[in-house]
């Protein structure tokens, strides 16, 4: 009787794992919708060189991300901290001590 009930239990733990398993569609499912989330769109500093010199402000920084096709873009000044992570879809816009635009790059 204990056999019986021990092989039962573990049928019925298969087969609810087996429920809970995901398919490698719906992975792939997974990975292209993150791929459309990051875009995939790369950064053209070059693009966004005409921002050199002038103060940065939320219109400049938006108008730098626009002309370079960034999905994202930030301020940087000279002591602000930032990550080492690189991301292709990122415009920087570095500024000096009276927040004038100096470097333009991606990452």
């Amino acid at each position: 009787m204990p056999w019986k009930l021990a092989s039962s239990g573990l049928v019925l733990s298969a087969a609810l794992l087996a429920g809970c398993s995901s398919t490698s569609e719906s992975s792939k499912a997974a990975e292209g919708a993150t791929a459309t989330e990051s875009g995939y769109s790369r950064c053209d500093a070059a693009a966004a060189q005409f921002a050199l010199g002038k103060p940065a402000s939320a219109a400049l920084l938006e108008q730098a991300r626009v002309k370079s096709g960034a999905q994202t873009a930030r301020v940087l000044g000279p002591h602000d901290m930032v990550t080492l992570e690189y991301r292709s879809d990122r415009l920087n816009l570095n500024t000096d001590q009276a927040a004038t635009v100096n470097r333009v790059n991606c990452g």
